[in-house]
């Protein structure tokens, strides 16, 4: 085989094996519970939002004028839980937000019994009271922009936002 070829199919071989998936099988359970969970299998920086948000999720969405956890956003804030207490020093805010439907007060209100049920359930799971704020955007910080049931789903949510990241 002459050199050339050899550097092509060399190459070749190279290329498949990065191309690889680091994702595990569908199903299967990183180190803090999340799917891939675990900081090593995050792009973003340890501790960070976008590690948050890829190992564990940062949302938990409600059904309509609810602030009940459903049992996917129970598992959801399961996984916060382990994140957080990977990351002790880490505090966060939970922002309650709300579709555009009803008054603003009632929203506010709203806002703020979500930001305090997401708050409630990491509590419950062990993370200090002190770590977590909440505040309540209600209707006045819409998540998308849309007067439309997809719009107004993902603007019924709690997000758990890491403070400075």
């Amino acid at each position: 085989m002459s050199a050339r070829m050899f550097v092509i199919v060399a190459a070749t071989l190279a290329l498949a094996a990065c191309s690889g998936s680091n994702t595990p099988p569908e199903g299967s359970v990183g180190p803090i519970g999340g799917p891939g969970g675990g900081v090593s299998s995050s792009r973003f920086g340890p501790g960070s939002q976008g590690d948050l948000a890829q190992v564990a999720g940062d949302r938990v969405f409600f059904a309509y004028d609810k602030a009940d956890i459903s049992a996917e956003g129970q598992q959801i804030l399961e996984r916060q839980a382990q994140w957080l207490r990977r990351y002790p020093n880490v505090t966060v805010t939970i922002e309650g937000h709300t579709d555009e439907r009803g008054t603003r007060e009632y929203n506010l209100a709203l806002g703020e019994r979500r930001a305090q049920a997401v708050k409630n359930v990491l509590t419950a799971a062990g993370i200090p009271a002190g770590r977590i704020q909440t505040i309540s955007y209600g209707k006045e910080r819409p998540i998308i922009v849309g007067s439309n049931e997809e719009g107004y789903a993902q603007n019924r949510v709690g997000v758990t936002t890491v403070n400075g990241g």
